[in-house]
């Protein structure tokens, strides 16, 4: 008899099995690779003598935990949801089955399926939080893997070999250590900091500054200026670049501007670096908080993940009752985790393999994007996944005003995350650098070399059943036959990306249950591990105007903020992440 998933019981019981499942990852599941051993001894982040590292977000990450100085810090590894005894590399493995041939067989688009719930922004905006934490670095090693291509594959020839770039190797293991899986580095800080925004080393964030009233640079155009290396917008964090990032980089730094001004009138007397540095604070709270309680619920769309959403931010008595009241006690579950105490599960807290696997979301990307105007709803243009990416997106924000890109966006819908449905345009990504690689393929050959358990096997370490057919992870006859046929009948050699993607979601969902575990874990994580979520999250360090600010905003009075002209395609939408009405004239 097959047990009864949660997302079938009432709300409340629901509610109850989430919060257990949130409880036994906490115990089971967050796993330190920092402890592992390293070359000599590394050195310690240096505190500012005035104690202002106490009070600010640190350009690298340092310091969040005064305890700890060095947790979550940029260049610091990433850690595990999955013991360390699971995360090795397959190597003899590695490149069976071949990825490419998954890529073509089990993902390739041929008709575009929407997620008819959500606009287009969703997509860009999952990136905009999530590409920086990413970041494995640069492989100056030069190291590859040759992926072989079949005898009718289609790979231009003047691309061939099809090579991929090994994950860079962590700088700081010791040789020595060989009882251990290898480790890796994310060169940027593991918070939830704005780093895309603001950067995550000084020298960066001092490019970004105006060093005027606390500002960031800003044409009087209203984009952002371009680096004259790469021809894209010059911000903290510029990979993988396309125009869905461009223009949320735009709208919060105008956003980090209007709250420097705000700030100033209240504190004429503040300091560059005082506008700066608060700034800084209340706009990243805001960018969770949006991704917490908007975002979230947007493409999860079931009612106890709404409440659980809004309850990670503001507690099961609501958000009424925690504006009008305050805290009631330490409770998490009562009253939010946003300012309750600091709490890191037994773990120090990074960002972990599993967590990049489980957001590998690319089939959200349409193949063309059409461009329409928001004063009359006339299509101004319409261009492909290439030429609105890399250095190619200035000319787009050059070619269309910013007010009609977040309408275009606005009224499109971002692919569903399932199999066959994977940008073509991915699939031969064209780098501005020259280089041409598949994206799909490359997805899964990263989880095998950075020890990414596979499908069966991740699920029973995350708590669910392991499947015994391949019928079991899809209701689709037809998928589940393709899948046989692709992983030779081993259900066990699944990759965990293919498995989450032919998953049946729950009711509602934009991504499998399997994910969303995960999720469930380091969801909460991001807020409960950062002091500037927790028992930081004050007046005296954020200031009340910080705070109201905070409350009072959403991802749509942002916009409406810098761009009023959208009003009537986003009047009565709820959720800036649902689509937008349509202008018609």
């Amino acid at each position: 008899m097959t047990k009864k998933p949660w997302h079938e019981f009432p709300t409340p019981l629901a509610l109850l099995k989430l919060n257990k499942f949130r409880d036994n990852m906490r115990e089971e599941n967050l796993h330190d690779t920092s402890q592992l051993p390293t070359k000599g001894e590394p050195p310690e982040p240096t505190p500012s003598p005035d104690g202002r590292h106490l009070k600010i977000r640190t350009a690298d990450g340092s310091f969040n935990d005064p305890n700890d100085p060095k947790m979550g810090m940029a260049g610091t590894r990433f850690g595990r949801n999955v013991a360390l005894k699971y995360a090795y590399p397959d190597e003899k493995n590695l490149l069976n089955p071949n990825p490419r041939t998954i890529s073509r067989k089990l993902l390739t688009r041929d008709e575009f399926v929407p997620a008819s719930t959500l606009n287009l922004t969703a997509a860009a905006w999952i990136q905009f939080q999530t590409h920086d934490w990413f970041s494995h670095g640069y492989n100056e090693s030069q190291e590859k893997i040759e992926i072989p291509l079949e005898q009718d594959d289609p790979w231009p020839e003047e691309h061939r070999p099809l090579e991929i770039e090994t994950t860079p190797k962590d700088p700081t293991r010791s040789e020595d250590d060989t009882n251990n899986p290898p480790t890796f580095i994310n060169r940027e800080t593991h918070w939830w900091d704005a780093s895309q925004i603001y950067g995550s080393y000084q020298e960066t964030i001092d490019k970004v500054r105006s060093h005027v009233d606390g500002k960031m640079i800003i044409g009087d155009d209203g984009l952002l200026p371009v680096n004259p290396e790469n021809g894209i917008d010059i911000v903290g964090f510029d990979d993988n670049w396309w125009i869905g990032l461009s223009m949320l980089h735009i709208l919060f730094v105008k956003e980090h501007n209007t709250i420097c001004d705000h700030l100033k009138k209240q504190y004429p007397d503040w300091t560059d670096d005082d506008l700066f540095d608060h700034a800084r604070l209340i706009n990243a709270a805001l960018l969770a908080k949006i991704h917490t309680v908007e975002w979230t619920p947007g493409i999860l769309g079931h009612p106890a993940v709404q409440v659980a959403m809004r309850a990670n931010w503001w507690g099961l008595l609501g958000q009424e009752f925690k504006n009008r009241f305050g805290r009631l006690g330490d409770s998490e579950a009562v009253s939010g985790i946003i300012g309750s105490s600091t709490d890191h599960h037994g773990a120090p807290f990074y960002l972990t393999e599993e967590f990049v696997s489980v957001y590998r979301m690319h089939p959200l990307i349409p193949d063309e994007f059409p461009f329409y105007s928001v004063k009359d709803g006339k299509e101004l243009l319409t261009k492909d996944f290439f030429e609105v990416s890399g250095k190619r997106s200035r000319a787009i924000l050059e070619q269309v005003d910013i007010a009609d890109l977040f309408y275009s966006f606005g009224i499109s819908h971002p692919g569903a995350v399932t199999l066959y449905n994977y940008p073509k345009k991915l699939q031969q990504l064209l780098r501005d650098n020259g280089e041409v690689f598949d994206l799909a393929a490359v997805d899964i050959l990263r989880d095998r070399e950075r020890g990414v358990p596979r499908y069966n096997q991740f699920r029973e370490l995350i708590g669910r059943d392991r499947v015994k057919s391949f019928e079991e992870i899809t209701e689709k006859p037809e998928w589940a036959k393709e899948l046989r046929e692709v992983y030779n009948n081993d259900i066990d050699s699944v990759d965990l990306m293919i498995g989450m993607f032919a998953e049946n979601p729950p009711k509602g969902f934009g991504f499998s249950d399997t994910a969303f575990r995960i999720f469930i874990l380091m969801a909460s994580r991001r807020l409960k591990s950062d002091r500037f979520f927790t028992k930081d999250y004050t007046a005296e360090i954020y200031t009340q105007f910080g705070l109201d600010w905070i409350e009072k905003n959403t991802f749509i009075s942002v916009v409406l903020r810098h761009y009023p002209s959208l009003a009537a395609s986003l009047k009565g939408v709820e959720n800036g992440f649902a689509p937008w009405k349509r202008i018609v004239k």
